[in-house]
C-alpha cells in the first residue's frame, strides 16, 4: 500500500506510551485492512525498539485475525461446507501466509493413490482398509494422543509436513479422503473420543429417522487407523459407566468437527501471554453456527449386542 501522510503519521505514534493513544491508533491502522500489511513488516524490519516490534507484530496479528474471522463466516454460511477448507483456516490463524496449494497438492496425492485401490466390488471393511493403508502404511502417518503442548499436532499442514498428527487432527485428514472418496465415514460424538463410524450407505444422513447405532457398520480409531466392533464399543460405554444411547452415534456435521478443532485447538494457549489466542480461537468457534434439525430416532439406551 502506497503510504500517506496519515499512515506515516500514525506510524510514528505506534509507539506512544498513552495507552489510549495507541488504541486509537491502531483501530485506524486496522481500519486500513491487510493490505497495510507489507507497510507494518516494513516498519518492523527498521524498528529498533523490541516493544514496538511487539506492538507492530500485535497490529499485523489482528488483521490476519480480522480477514479469518470473514472468511470463516463465509464458510459457515455455504451450502456446504468443506471439510478441508475449514482445515486451512483453522491452520491460518497460526500459519496466517500459509500456501494452501501445498496442502491441497498433497491431499489430491492421498486421494489419487486410496481411489486407485478402491473398487465397487470391495466390502466396507475392505473400503476402510485401503483408506488406512495408504493413509498409515504408505503415507506413513503417525498418530499420537492429544496433547495441548503440542499445538501443531492440531494443524493439518503442519501433519501433512511432518506425518503426525494427534487424534483430532487424523480424524479429520481421513474424514476429507473419505468425504472426497465417497466412502461413508463419518465422526461421531463418542464421549471423551474423537472416533469415525463407517455408516451403511442406506443412512439418511439429512433425516435421522433411523437409530444411527443400528446403521453403523464398526467404528476407527484415527490416531492408527484400528477398527472397532460394536462389542469393543460397548465395553467402552460399560468402562466410562454411561449408557450407550442414539445420541452419541450421530454423525458430526463438518461444522461441528471444525467447531470442535478450534474449541481443543485453543487449550494449548493456556498461558499469560498466549490466552489473547484461547479467546480469538473460542470467539471464533462460537461464530460456526447451525440450525438443529429434528432428531427422530430412538433415543432410548441401546444394547450393541444385539447388532
Amino acid at each position: 500500500m502506497e503510504e500517506n501522510k496519515e499512515i506515516s503519521a500514525l506510524f510514528h505514534l505506534i509507539d506512544d506510551p498513552d495507552e489510549e493513544v495507541f488504541n486509537v491508533v491502531s483501530t485506524r491502522i486496522i481500519d486500513y485492512g491487510k493490505g497495510i500489511i507489507p507497510n507494518l513488516e516494513n516498519l518492523w524490519e527498521n524498528t529498533i525498539s523490541e516493544d514496538v516490534q511487539e506492538r507492530i507484530e500485535m497490529l499485523i496479528h489482528r488483521l490476519h485475525y480480522r480477514d479469518l474471522t470473514e472468511e470463516l463466516t463465509q464458510w459457515n454460511n455455504n451450502i456446504h461446507q468443506d471439510l478441508l477448507t475449514g482445515a486451512l483456516l483453522v491452520a491460518r490463524f497460526q500459519y496466517p501466509d500459509l500456501v494452501t496449494s501445498q496442502v491441497y497438492q498433497e491431499v489430491e496425492k492421498l486421494r489419487r493413490n486410496i481411489w486407485l485401490e478402491l473398487n465397487s466390488y470391495l466390502t466396507p471393511l475392505e473400503q476402510v482398509n485401503v483408506v488406512t493403508s495408504i493413509l498409515y502404511n504408505y503415507f506413513n502417518l503417525r498418530g499420537a494422543e492429544i496433547g495441548y503442548q503440542n499445538p501443531e499436532e492440531f494443524l493439518i499442514n503442519k501433519q501433512l509436513e511432518t506425518k503426525r498428527g494427534n487424534t483430532i487432527a487424523n480424524g479429520i485428514l481421513y474424514l476429507i479422503l473419505c468425504e472426497l472418496l465417497d466412502v461413508p465415514v463419518r465422526a461421531i460424538n463418542i464421549p471423551h473420543q474423537f472416533v469415525l463410524g463407517y455408516f451403511k450407505t442406506d443412512y439418511d444422513f439429512t433425516r435421522h429417522v433411523e437409530n444411527p447405532l443400528y446403521k453403523t457398520e464398526f467404528f476407527i480409531d484415527p490416531m492408527s487407523g484400528q477398527v472397532f466392533t460394536h462389542k469393543d464399543v460397548e465395553n467402552y460405554f460399560k468402562r466410562i459407566n454411561v449408557a450407550p444411547s442414539a445420541t452419541y452415534f450421530k454423525q458430526l456435521s463438518n461444522k461441528r468437527v471444525i467447531q470442535f478443532l478450534m474449541e481443543e485447538f485453543s487449550k494449548c494457549f493456556t498461558d499469560e501471554k498466549n490466552n489473547y489466542k484461547q479467546k480469538e480461537l473460542l470467539t471464533l468457534a462460537e461464530l460456526i453456527t447451525e440450525k438443529e434439525k429434528p432428531d427422530t430416532s430412538d433415543t432410548d439406551t441401546t444394547d450393541t449386542e444385539n447388532e
